[in-house]
């Protein structure tokens, strides 16, 4: 799931850097504080002074994903309740080109509200200004165009609680690991602020939360295709590690291919977000101990209330983060759910009866 949303270094140089002291919390892109999702609804009397208006709105994605589609639900739901018509919904298959010219075809609409994941800051606040000049309400998801100001070009960067992702990821290994062990810490190595505040806050709450358990390996990682290459060096290097934390899902499977080929049944993994793979190691008992996921419906709810509210012209807070959710076996049905409103893999679903 992390790849719905992971680009180039280049794409987000500048704003938070691996490199960056640990966070205390989820911070913006300009180190706004962050407003949980839940202070973000629509009262009845929002809802009747939206209805009946003729609002519409455009859902202009990056790709087409299962998470896209728990997001495009939570928005769509959301709209529904205001009476607000979504006309148009585009996937730019993460070409930047390609979105420029969907909001083109988007404005053509007239849409009052734009939710949107920009896909390169640059190309994106020339793409987007017209929106702007237009008067529609943006809401990005994660990521901002260049020099952008909160309340005059846009209503609100909405993303995963980043800090508490990689948080309730330690917290779930070292339950694993009866709260002592040694472990391998594989990070993404780009700078990327999804990505490094989830990362740092997995490494802080090991150093500050459990002494007993030394992070004794670390491995910066770009592509995931390489994630057995590198695992399997760690292991070969630490074949004693009692866990593993992995950056998220897709490399995540590579390090259980480095596992399987070691004939290691010891080392435990958890990871971030959800994917069939994984998951299905998970409820058979295999390495993996714990998945941690976003609420993806909840991200495109509070994408959708966040553009209404500054469609009345209400405030809006800068920047908005839905929680965090910690999926093991013993929750996996529940999980997959409320993650992203379907149904887990039939494979997964099978496995766990």
């Amino acid at each position: 799931m992390f790849m719905r949303k992971f680009l180039s270094a280049s794409v987000l140089a500048g704003l938070l850097l691996s490199t960056a002291p640990a966070f205390a919390q989820t911070v913006g892109p300009a180190g706004e504080a962050a407003t949980p999702s839940a202070e973000v609804t629509l009262s009845d009397a929002d809802i009747a002074a939206l209805k009946d208006k003729g609002y519409k709105a455009a859902l202009l994605w990056h790709t087409s994903s299962d998470f896209v589609n728990a997001v495009t639900a939570g928005a769509k739901d959301e709209f529904a309740r205001a009476g607000v018509e979504v006309v148009v919904q585009t996937d730019a298959g993460f070409d930047a080109a390609r979105q420029r010219s969907d909001i083109e075809t988007a404005l053509a609409a007239k849409p009052n509200v734009i939710l949107a994941l920009p896909l390169d800051p640059v190309t994106s606040a020339e793409a987007f200004r017209q929106a702007v000049t237009d008067g529609s309400k943006l809401v990005f998801l994660s990521n901002l165009p260049a020099d952008y100001k909160h309340g005059k070009d846009y209503a609100a960067i909405v993303t995963d609680d980043l800090f508490q992702m990689g948080k309730q990821a330690a917290d779930a290994l070292a339950k694993a690991m009866g709260g002592k062990g040694k472990v391998g810490w594989i990070f993404h190595d780009a700078t990327y602020y999804v990505t490094n505040q989830r990362d740092n806050a997995f490494k802080s709450t090991i150093e500050k939360d459990y002494p007993d358990i030394k992070i004794v390996a670390e491995q910066g990682i770009t592509d995931p295709a390489r994630a057995e290459e590198l695992a399997s060096a760690m292991l070969l290097k630490h074949p004693d590690l009692d866990g593993i934390y992995v950056t998220w899902a897709e490399p995540a499977d590579g390090v259980l291919a480095a596992l399987r080929a070691a004939g290691n049944t010891s080392t435990k993994i958890v990871t971030l977000d959800l994917a069939e793979p994984v998951g299905l190691d998970m409820v058979k008992d295999g390495a993996v101990v714990a998945l941690v996921a976003d609420k993806a419906y909840e991200l495109g709810r509070t994408m959708a209330a966040t553009g209404l509210k500054s469609l009345l012209g209400q405030e809006t807070p800068a920047f908005i983060v839905a929680p965090a959710l910690t999926v093991t076996k013993d929750n996996v049905v529940e999980g997959w759910k409320e993650s992203l409103n379907r149904d887990a893999p039939q494979s997964i679903l099978d496995a766990a009866k």
